[in-house]
């Protein structure tokens, strides 16, 4: 009966833990459908952030504009947007060696031990 009991209350814990999720995020959902701003004010000035925009656009590394701008570095990967993924292209024309290259020097596996 004791184990019955622990399972039980383990059960309800469990339950009041899922409803007090679920009717958070109702709460925060109804907070933006009527405009309001969830979470903490903002600290980040606006002009600042735009010049960390231009920085990274002009080719500035992350490091680079933490210690112009004075932004954390946290706030600048919340707030700005990612980077485009660099393109890939076939046949080794961005310098890096070709993997077939590699492949006719190295032996076949299991027969580099004699």
């Amino acid at each position: 009966m004791a184990q019955l009991a622990v399972v039980l209350l383990a059960l309800f814990g469990q339950m009041e833990g899922t409803y007090t999720l679920e009717r958070a995020a109702h709460a925060r959902a109804v907070a933006t459908a009527k405009g309001r701003r969830v979470g903490g004010p903002v600290v980040v000035d606006p002009a600042k952030l735009a010049w960390a925009g231009h920085l990274r656009d002009t080719g500035h590394t992350i490091a680079e504009i933490v210690t112009t701008t004075g932004i954390a570095r946290t706030s600048l990967y919340r707030h700005l947007p990612p980077r485009p993924p660099e393109p890939v292209t076939a046949g080794g024309t961005d310098g890096a060696p070709d993997r077939d290259e590699d492949k006719a020097t190295m032996p076949p596996r299991g027969e580099d031990k004699p």
